[in-house]
């Protein structure tokens, strides 16, 4: 099943959300190593052109995701009313986010006036220095967010996993399978 219903989610729906999980884990585990590379490392330059990639093409997605989002059902939340609120604004969160991610290490890597090439295939265009100290205040900026990005991240799966093994209701299911959503029919 491809689109999401009101009782689960729909395959398009589950493999943006774990492709995006991948990515993110990845972008986050390679920006703190990259961060130590010296001038001599044989990937000073290739990991920071690698991330600064696979960042575009995680904003490409997520801005798909969103498109698919707003035109699908939402599944119904489970829980007490308070976990209902508190996932929907995660969920925002979560997407505010990205795209900080995305705004600030666009403006790292722009403040020199030069694009972003996208493995090769392609330049990203830049808008040049908008504000002094632009490039440190950006990775400021960005080096935080991703902290707060895993953090909250780390909170989601938590709660899913609660949802899962001590409320024992299908919450995680939902964003593994559809198969609960065919039984259910």
């Amino acid at each position: 099943m491809l689109r999401n219903n009101t009782r689960g989610y729909g395959w398009l729906s589950i493999i943006f959300h774990w492709t995006s999980v991948v990515i993110i884990i990845g972008m986050f585990t390679v920006g703190w190593w990259m961060v130590d590379l010296d001038y001599y490392h044989p990937w000073y330059t290739d990991a920071p052109h690698y991330h600064k990639s696979v960042g575009l093409i995680l904003i490409a997605l997520t801005l798909v995701r969103l498109l698919w989002k707003l035109s699908q059902p939402s599944p119904h939340a489970q829980g007490k009313k308070w976990q209902k609120k508190s996932a929907k604004i995660t969920h925002i969160f979560l997407y505010l986010l990205i795209f900080s991610l995305f705004v600030s290490g666009y403006l790292i890597s722009t403040a020199d006036d030069r694009g972003i090439d996208v493995f090769n295939w392609f330049k990203f265009g830049s808008l040049g220095r908008l504000f002094a100290d632009q490039e440190d205040f950006s990775g400021m900026v960005h080096e935080y967010v991703a902290y707060v990005l895993i953090a909250l991240s780390s909170v989601h799966g938590l709660a899913a996993l609660k949802h899962h093994f001590i409320d024992n209701d299908n919450t995680l299911v939902r964003m593994l399978t559809t198969k609960q959503q065919k039984e259910q029919k």
